[in-house]
């Protein structure tokens, strides 16, 4: 399989949707690879900055390069800015879906980090969330499927929140809910200066995401099925965290097995 130039930037830095992409019908892989790409981008936004102040510059680029590229504008000279225009202006991504994905990384510039444990829900739910909706619609998903997908894609999010709460803390940041920090007898900054002190608090927390994912609906067509595939990962994830064990990085060949017979069945 030749890749193109975003399809290679998505496999390198996001081989987890990249993988899920996979699935989806040929002519619509070149959108989702932009949306993959565009994905890593917000989530290194404040990673890749100095201060919260440049973190929010940062989207708020995004935001332009996305409305530039609704409005008919010329695209900005980016790797990844060229093919999402080019995407957003054929009409295979939709607008409303990017920009919501881009507001909802803007709590993570927040030097008091995500207070309570509603609001770690709601970030959830907009990023990586955000994604498989933004997936799913761009795979022919109506609003109500979309919404199913949001919820997949979360717990997809809580997986890797949870997995990153070391990297997090190499980075001087805690992205756990202070309500739950403090429910447990932790400070975010004892955590970032001590990761380890959350293991009971990671363990519970996907424990109840795994009970959550259990629940959830799954019903989505097969046509969609490459936004859904995520949680196929985040359900191996949650259930590993929640035992106290780690998640091996990279992916093993049994985790990428998982979400290839997924993708072939056509459900999660």
């Amino acid at each position: 399989m030749t890749l193109s130039p975003i399809g290679a930037f998505a496999r390198m830095h996001d081989p987890d949707r990249f993988l899920c992409s996979l699935f989806a019908p040929p002519e619509r892989r070149e959108a989702l690879f932009a949306l993959v790409a565009l994905n890593h981008e917000l989530a290194r936004a404040r990673e890749a900055a100095s201060n919260p102040v440049a973190a929010l510059i940062r989207l708020q680029w995004w935001r332009e390069a996305i409305e530039d590229a609704a409005a008919g504008r010329p695209p900005r000279r980016h790797e990844v800015a060229a093919p999402l225009h080019a995407a957003i202006a054929d009409g295979a991504l939709d607008v409303a879906a990017l920009l919501a994905m881009v507001e909802a990384r803007e709590i993570e510039a927040e030097e008091e980090g995500i207070a309570t444990e509603q609001d770690f829900v709601a970030w959830l739910r907009g990023t990586a969330g955000g994604w498989s909706a933004a997936a799913g619609l761009a795979l022919g998903a109506t609003v109500e499927r979309a919404e199913v997908l949001r919820a997949l894609g979360a717990a997809y999010g809580l997986a890797g929140a949870l997995r990153s709460v070391a990297a997090h803390a190499g980075q001087g940041r805690c992205l756990l809910p202070r309500d739950r920090l403090a429910a447990a007898g932790l400070q975010a900054e004892a955590l970032v200066a001590a990761p380890d002190s959350a293991g009971a608090l990671v363990a519970a927390l996907a424990g109840e995401g795994l009970e959550a994912l259990r629940g959830a609906r799954r019903d989505v067509p097969r046509a969609v099925i490459a936004a859904a595939l995520p949680a196929v990962l985040a359900r191996r994830d949650l259930a590993r965290l929640a035992q106290g064990r780690p998640v091996a990085v990279p992916r093993g060949a049994a985790a990428r097995l998982a979400v290839m017979i997924a993708g072939w069945r056509g459900r999660v």
